[in-house]
């Protein structure tokens, strides 16, 4: 594709849908097509980012268990070496 140029595609909607659509796109001063456009990217956009948060929430508490269980694994050397008989100083 040249830049700048777009693709002609055919598209069905619900009446109620492309009412609302060409009274939204009104009222932003748009075409419906550009309106539409807008609209496909936002969501493409907010799933990108959910996405995206959903992978860093995942590894934040993937690093929160990893730092967790070292703690206990340091608690355990700890214990281990010097619990019970007064050489921990």
């Amino acid at each position: 594709m040249v830049v700048g140029m777009t693709a002609k595609v055919t598209l069905s909607f619900s009446d109620e849908t492309i009412e609302e659509a060409r009274r939204f796109a009104k009222r932003e001063g748009m075409s419906l097509s550009a309106w539409m456009d807008q609209a496909a990217r936002e969501k493409a956009v907010r799933e990108l980012f959910t996405a995206h948060a959903a992978v860093v929430g995942r590894a934040g508490a993937e690093l929160e268990a990893a730092a967790l269980a070292d703690e206990r694994e340091a608690a355990m050397v700890d214990e281990a070496l010097f619990g019970g008989d007064g050489r921990a100083a």
